[in-house]
């Protein structure tokens, strides 16, 4: 590809949030590996790692893309300075769409585990093995486990076709499962990268500085400035603001979780409006609204919460800030039951989405988005 033809573009990301704080929260002697397909062809890589929501220097001393060490101003290795993120030297690396490039990093030392975010669906599978291996071919079997946690690791971009572009889906915990990778499987084979930046939990006008809620992450105003560094990144999906609404219960029940959190619905759309359109408008993106899904038999159900949900719903189908609308809540809610999800599609806590409600979201997001479908719909998963 001639320079002039080419660009950076993201091909993979996720956000860094504060990680679930339990008993111990370091690593030793660890590799952590993270497979990533390659939605593009292209002829250079770089990484970002993050040590966003870190209180001490990580030190990753080994970094690999498959058996190419991912280097740092010419250094093999990297310390991740607390609340910083840091970019790896570009790296010479041709790789094709369809590869799957495995990313893996050695902790040597006592690591704080502090910066990483949980994310689910089919193509997101991490592993850690005890012992360095960050070099080898494969992961030794007895000492190997899947996780789920992607720690450090928030973005890589590629060198490619000027053409080619990234989406971002932004959100909570619904954004953080499994639609982002279907829509990833949908837009396989089109100009089009699917970035996802979700951190279950989080709310658009509130935070958590408690141990308990932590993992739940930073608010709007913090997170969306930090997520959207997004090379090549034509578009943003919002689907965020249902914690806003169901998670107030008064402090006589939980002293984390005050009324006084609970918003307007029209402070819940000046937030929207001035934490991300505004922002996202002044960075030449397309901003697309994802409206909130039903939440009918959740625990913290009740009219007055449903009202907000529906009003805000309202806006987010016909505001004219936004360059379009997602009605995620139309393609998973029942038709005898517009409150609730129609059968199949509830995981079963009656917030969360099941798989096959998960693909109809990416179904919807996509035939918005992806404006011509590519015809490799259903490639085969890593």
């Amino acid at each position: 590809m001639n320079s002039k033809d080419t660009k950076w573009v993201a091909c993979w990301g996720n956000a860094t949030s504060i990680t679930d704080r339990r008993e111990a929260v370091y690593a030793k002697d660890l590799t952590l590996r993270y497979p990533i397909r390659m939605p593009f062809s292209g002829t250079m890589l770089r990484f970002r790692f993050s040590n966003l929501t870190g209180t001490e220097p990580v030190t990753l001393t080994k970094v690999f893309v498959g058996h190419t060490p991912i280097t740092f101003g010419g250094n093999i290795g990297v310390t991740l300075m607390p609340g910083k993120e840091t970019e790896s030297d570009a790296i010479s690396l041709a790789v094709s769409r369809g590869d799957t490039i495995n990313v893996s990093m050695y902790l040597a030392d006592y690591t704080q585990m502090n910066s990483g975010t949980l994310i689910t669906g089919p193509l997101s599978k991490g592993f850690y093995a005890y012992g360095d291996y960050a070099e080898a071919n494969e992961l030794p079997l007895d000492l190997t486990r899947h996780t789920n946690w992607f720690y450090f690791l928030n973005t890589i971009d590629v060198l490619t076709s000027a053409d080619n572009r990234a989406i971002v889906c932004y959100g909570d915990s619904i954004t953080a499962q499994s639609w982002p990778d279907y829509m990833a499987q949908l837009a396989f084979g089109s100009n089009m990268a699917i970035i996802r930046r979700a951190v279950s939990g989080t709310r658009i006008l509130r935070q958590y500085d408690c141990i308990t809620y932590q993992a739940y992450g930073l608010k709007g105003a913090t997170r969306f400035p930090i997520e959207m560094n997004v090379a090549g990144a034509t578009d943003v999906i919002i689907q965020h603001g249902i914690n806003d609404i169901i998670h107030p219960v008064g402090e006589d029940v939980n002293p984390f979780r005050p009324w006084s959190d609970l918003p307007t619905v029209e402070e819940m759309k000046r937030g929207v409006e001035e934490i991300y359109v505004k922002p996202a408008k002044a960075m030449g993106l397309k901003v697309w609204s994802g409206t909130l899904l039903p939440i009918f038999g959740w625990r913290t159900y009740n009219e007055k919460r449903d009202e907000m949900r529906q009003l805000f719903n309202e806006w987010l189908r016909t505001s004219p800030i936004f360059d379009g609308c997602i009605d995620f809540d139309a393609a998973v809610r029942s038709n005898t039951n517009p409150k609730a999800f129609a059968d199949g599609f509830d995981s079963g806590d009656h917030l969360h989405p099941s798989e096959q409600a998960y693909e109809a979201m990416a179904q919807a997001a996509a035939h918005k988005v992806i404006r011509q479908m590519p015809r490799y719909e259903h490639e085969e998963q890593f």
